[in-house]
Parts: structure tokens; C-alpha cells; sequence
């Protein structure tokens, strides 16, 4: 583990603020980008940066829950519901975290990041919406005002089963990982379970608060959660995530899949390359 300083702590704050802007932006949860940082440019062991990563997740999640709450993207029934399945991946992700070697955790960082990649570019021209406003969303479906069709679009709810074993997948690798969920949860939702890219990232954004406390918890028992880093992460990702949010209300939809596939792809590679080390 590197030694505290305020240089670092500036780094770090730094880098959690491209993290949260990029995690706002995309419903990720910024870990994806702040994990590798961590590890491969300065040298923090997984498990470190993983626990790092969990607590600017929580921070993520509590600002863009707060700042869509008023807007209908985030789909409360279908949240608590994905929740469950969510939480008991997340705890049992930060059991066996503790049990897994470095290498075998940024290779499989790395595989999972292809893989989600892969199914965004796949879905690019798919969005998920009805533009019949009196159109049944059905139990867990929702509607929501989205502006780049100027009126309410609706959508509904598609093979429940998928999302809930998705979303406790996506809980165990959030802890093993240090990576939010989202990463698995967004692309699962928005390409197989019906739902579009932004309500999917909103209703991604307010789980994984919750998923990440969960894993979080392992970390800081066994003493590999460096509070004053963590603390500068946290404050940046605060930051990134206000700056994100601006941004991504105007962004196209095709835009925001092309940049987390491509930024997903570097990622990628990064953790395979250095994974063979």
C-alpha cells in the first residue's frame, strides 16, 4: 500500500472525480474506471482498491438517486425487488474476494468488461420505449418524459427471471470486484429485460449504494479500507458525478453505449495485460 500523502490524496481525488462524471454519465457506478487506476497506475493492491472503489459507489449512488428521484427514471418496485437478489450476491462477492488471488481478479475484471462491451455495440439500435402514452406499462414497467422524443415514452418489464439472477451476479462481482454492479446490471436490463438505457442507469444507480455498503463492510472489517483515501475519492467522486449527470441529460442514447463499450474495451485490456504479469 502506497504511503498517505497529499499529493496522493490529490491524485485520488482527481481521479475519482473523472471516475464519478464517467459512472453518472453512464450508470456505472465509476468503479470500472477507478478500480484499474488504482491498481495498475499507482499501485494499490485489489483488495484495496476494490474497497476504495465500494465507498465512492455508495457516494455515487446517494447523488444521482437524489438528483433523478423527481424525474420517474428510477424505477422504484423493480429496484427493491432486484435489490434482494443484489445484496446477498454483494456479501458473499466480499467473502471470497478475501480467498482469490490479484491475477485471477483482473483477469476476470478484464473478461467481464469484454463481455459487457460486447452486448452494448450489440443493442445500439435498440431503445425499449413506447411512444403510446396510454400504453399498460404492466406491474414492474414505468414511464418517464424523455427529450429526445419530446413526450412520455413508456416501457414494460421483460424476462424478470434474467434481471434477478443478473442482479445477484452483478452483486457478487461488485464485491469481488470493487466495481458497483452496474457494469452488469445496465447492458443485462437494457438488452434482455426490456428497459431503456436511462431508466435502466437510474434504477442501476440507486441499487448499487446499497450493494456496495454490503461488500464494503468485509473490506473495512479485515483493515483494507484506507479511510483518509478513501475520503478524497469520495469527494471527487461527488463531484465527477455533478458534472455527469449535467452532461449525459442531452447526451444521445447511441452515444452514451458506443462510449461505455469503448471505454470498457481499454479497461480490458488494460487488466489482461497487466493480469499476465
Amino acid at each position: 500500500m502506497p504511503v498517505v500523502t497529499a499529493t496522493l490524496a490529490l491524485i485520488i481525488f482527481t481521479a475519482g472525480a473523472a471516475s464519478g462524471a464517467l459512472g453518472a454519465l453512464l450508470g456505472l457506478g465509476g468503479g470500472v474506471f477507478l478500480v484499474p487506476f488504482l491498481n495498475l497506475a499507482l499501485g494499490f493492491p485489489f483488495s484495496a482498491a476494490a474497497a476504495i472503489s465500494l465507498t465512492t459507489v455508495i457516494a455515487t449512488s446517494s447523488t444521482v438517486s437524489a438528483s433523478r428521484a423527481g424525474k420517474q427514471l428510477i424505477n422504484m418496485k423493480l429496484g427493491m425487488l432486484l435489490e434482494v437478489a443484489t445484496a446477498g450476491g454483494s456479501f458473499l462477492g466480499g467473502v471470497t474476494a478475501q480467498l482469490i488471488g490479484q491475477s485471477v481478479l483482473q483477469k476476470l475484471f478484464g473478461v467481464v468488461a469484454i463481455l459487457v462491451a460486447i452486448i452494448m455495440l450489440t443493442r445500439l439500435r435498440r431503445r425499449n420505449v413506447i411512444l403510446d402514452p396510454t400504453a399498460n406499462p404492466g406491474v414492474l414497467g414505468g414511464r418517464y418524459y424523455e427529450e429526445e422524443s419530446g413526450c412520455e415514452v413508456t416501457y414494460r418489464v421483460k424476462r424478470l427471471p434474467v434481471a434477478i439472477v443478473a442482479s445477484f451476479i452483478a452483486g457478487n462481482v461488485s464485491s469481488l470486484l470493487g466495481i458497483g454492479g452496474g457494469i452488469i446490471k445496465v447492458p443485462v436490463l437494457n438488452a434482455w429485460c426490456g428497459i431503456p438505457l436511462r431508466a435502466a442507469a437510474a434504477t442501476s444507480a440507486f441499487m448499487i449504494g446499497v450493494t456496495a455498503t454490503a461488500g464494503a463492510v468485509i473490506y473495512y472489517g479485515l483493515g483494507q479500507l484506507e479511510p483518509a483515501l478513501a475520503a478524497a475519492a469520495v469527494l471527487g467522486v461527488q463531484l465527477g458525478s455533478w458534472a455527469g449527470m449535467r452532461f449525459g441529460a442531452a447526451a444521445p442514447v447511441k452515444w452514451l453505449k458506443v462510449s461505455m463499450a469503448v471505454l470498457l474495451f481499454i479497461v480490458s485490456a488494460m487488466m489482461l495485460a497487466r493480469s499476465g504479469r
